[in-house]
């Protein structure tokens, strides 16, 4: 990214060619552990990132390999069709799924004659568009040297370009540093910045007091932002994007005479870079800081349920398993119009739905709402269930200031979970 603010300044390109929109190429390997539905789903995802990152895809292609190639990926027969899709059309990237190592990137990239990336490099891409605060930035920078370091001996030379686009935002200076050496000194550099950076954020959560903490969880794209908005009635940037947001919102909210903290964190995602989480770990630090989580799930997506279980996967690599959980299914307005036919009677309706709830509250133990943020469904009962959790754990934590809390003596609903 700093290469291109540089050249921004410099005159040698304007912003508006960077921001341009990219004509793509989707590429994906059915891998012997894989269905061929699961990589149709990985590229409608991949497809949608790159929209994100402001691409338009012209095409997906997929191929079934017990082992990617080692030197191209996928097969030679693969890339001379890619190659010949790509002959005579205004197409100038490829972007695989899966991570490529430096050699494989050249590789393609002579093979097919334009610029080639993979998943990680176009989520590095968005994140470095999305970056507001100095701890965001510093993250990203982090995860981009960090993501370059095993890949200098190609990737150097896919940034020598002086143009702009997707995937060419990598870290750098006005002259290419090509010594590893280097890049270790500047991962160590920002290590330490970072640290500056989370130790003073740590110092404000500490400020925060004894008021219970919540935190919205959720795989990117779910509305988290949107239901932070509805409950804290502030202003976090929602959009129908993906990473729409990368820093961490706190708010204070009061239910009922009833105070707690609400916390809008990162989205999860398939694939998520290794070193993406390990720089965010100070973001993802709301989220193990957190006394109750609030888990929103997209219940209108046709993969609600790999997702849940991808953010449930991380949630368990993140160690806060154990930390009460009230599952959120949003867009119930959606996953109606996407389920029900214009010829289903009420009856049928009403029971599908139930049929749905039962199921999960089996599943959560009780522990879900359906809701509709969009069109404001069963807000109430959201509250309710949150409010409920929250004087639940302050009444555990703090039984002689319950009053305190606007918490009463004999509220007997407060002890209860609903």
């Amino acid at each position: 990214m700093l290469i291109f603010a540089a050249l921004i300044r410099s005159g040698l390109i304007e912003k508006k060619q960077i921001l341009e929109a990219e004509k793509c190429v989707l590429v994906g390997v059915v891998q012997k552990d894989q269905t061929e539905l699961q990589v149709k789903e990985y590229l409608d995802e991949l497809a949608f990132l790159a929209e994100t990152a402001g691409a338009i895809t012209a095409r997906k292609f997929t191929q079934k390999l017990a082992h990617p190639d080692s030197k191209t990926f996928v097969g030679k027969g693969k890339l001379e069709e890619i190659r010949d899709y790509l002959t005579g059309r205004d197409i100038n990237l490829v972007i695989f799924d899966d991570e490529l190592t430096g050699s494989q990137i050249i590789n393609i990239e002579k093979a097919l004659g334009v610029k080639t990336i993979d998943r990680s490099d176009l989520i590095l891409d968005i994140f470095a568009r999305r970056a507001k605060t100095a701890q965001a930035k510093t993250q990203v920078e982090l995860a981009q040297y960090q993501y370059l370091l095993p890949r200098l001996k190609g990737m150097w030379k896919h940034l020598e370009r002086q143009g702009g686009g997707i995937g060419t935002r990598g870290p750098g200076e006005t002259e290419i540093e090509t010594d590893r050496r280097i890049v270790k000194e500047k991962i160590a550099l920002l290590r330490r910045r970072l640290a500056e950076i989370d130790k003073q954020a740590y110092t404000q959560r500490k400020d925060r007091g004894e008021f219970i903490r919540v935190a919205l969880v959720g795989y990117t794209n779910v509305g988290k932002s949107t239901i932070m908005n509805i409950l804290a009635k502030s202003e976090v940037f929602a959009e129908n994007k993906l990473f729409a947001t990368l820093d961490t919102t706190t708010r204070k909210v009061v239910f009922d005479a009833t105070p707690f903290l609400l916390s809008d964190t990162v989205g999860f995602i398939r694939k998520l870079p290794h070193h993406l989480v390990e720089s965010f770990k100070s973001t993802l630090d709301e989220v193990r800081e957190a006394d109750i989580l609030l888990h929103v799930v997209d219940l209108s997506h046709p993969a609600y349920e790999d997702q849940f279980n991808v953010v449930n996967k991380t949630l368990q690599e993140l160690k806060v398993t154990e930390k009460p959980v009230i599952t959120i299914f949003n867009k119930l307005d959606q996953y109606e119009k996407n389920t029900f036919d214009e010829w289903l009677n009420e009856e049928v309706k009403t029971q599908i739905l139930e049929e749905l709830r039962e199921r999960w509250e089996n599943d959560t133990l009780g522990n879900c709402v359906f809701i509709s943020a969009l069109e404001k469904r069963n807000l109430e009962g959201l509250r309710a269930t949150i409010l409920n959790r929250v004087r639940r754990l302050y009444r555990e934590r703090y039984p002689y200031k319950t009053e305190f809390f606007g918490i009463s003596l004999d509220d007997e609903d407060a002890a209860e979970f609903i």
